[in-house]
């Protein structure tokens, strides 16, 4: 395969719809389509299921598109990994969700610039769930997880907290005062929507939203509850509260790095970080 044929698969796979595709990759549509077909011949498989309504993914589609991300995402993390080497700046980036995780990467950091050997070390936030993306595609050399959340399938990891959650509510929400709440006690409430992969937010009674920051403001109006991480009372608005919610799954922070990294300033970066 090329690597063309492989970006064109991707966007009608991520689309499911070869106009969208089209318009996404720059190109019209009728070459999208033979490109697909002659994919679909060269593997000898069907990749996609059409019909005059709907495109839908056959399994060795799914396959493809699974494998076929970790591909391209490693053919950006070489080339940019490449030309930082080729800069001769030594540093580290490390990706972070916006508004997560604050105290333990502030602890993190100073406990890391302190150690002989140590290097500059850029933090890159980012919105939920886009951690993965930049560590696998080159633009960051470590990040901080979250699990269940985030996946860390083909990375190494160390844990390095596990907490409960709880639910964060406006102070006058009927349900401000409660010792606990249980995950069916939010059924039906404005619970956020996040963006997926491709920038699409699920239906759902909540509002759209893209980071933590929004999210409080959200929240603080009367327009959201959130279940988050129990340290999420470090850093409280005025006016929001948390009730504890047992039957939520535990998070676990880990700090996440490509396998195949041979970086000295990254191995004494993690170590710090299972010591701190």
């Amino acid at each position: 395969m090329e690597t063309r044929e492989l970006r064109y698969f991707v966007a009608v796979a991520e689309e499911l719809h070869f106009g969208r595709a089209a318009q996404r990759l720059g190109i019209a549509q009728p070459p999208l389509s033979r490109a697909i077909g002659r994919l679909e011949r060269q593997l000898g498989v069907t990749l996609f299921t059409r019909t005059s309504r709907a495109v839908s993914l056959t399994e060795a589609g799914s396959v493809l598109l699974r494998e076929g991300r970790v591909a391209l995402d490693a053919l950006a993390a070489a080339e940019r990994r490449t030309r930082r080497a080729a800069d001769g700046r030594p540093g580290l980036v490390l990706v972070t969700k916006a508004g997560a995780s604050g105290e333990l990467l502030a602890k993190l950091l100073d406990a890391y610039s302190a150690e002989p050997g140590a290097v500059p070390v850029d933090v890159l936030l980012c919105g939920p769930g886009e951690q993965e993306r930049l560590l696998r595609d080159g633009r960051a050399d470590v990040g901080l997880l979250h699990r269940p959340f985030d996946s860390t399938t083909g990375f190494d990891a160390e844990e390095l907290r596990t907490e409960g959650q709880v639910a964060l509510l406006p102070a006058g929400h009927p349900l401000a005062s409660s010792p606990r709440l249980h995950m069916a006690d939010l059924a039906g409430l404005p619970l956020p929507r996040w963006p997926d992969r491709q920038g699409h937010y699920p239906d759902g009674p909540g509002p759209a939203v893209r980071d933590n920051t929004q999210l409080l403001q959200l929240i603080a109006l009367d327009r959201a509850v959130a279940v988050l991480p129990e340290s999420v009372r470090g850093h409280l608005h005025e006016g929001l509260v948390t009730v504890p919610v047992p039957d939520a799954p535990p998070v676990t922070t880990v700090i996440a790095w490509p396998p195949h990294s041979r970086s000295r300033a990254l191995a004494l970066l993690v170590r710090t970080a299972t010591r701190v």
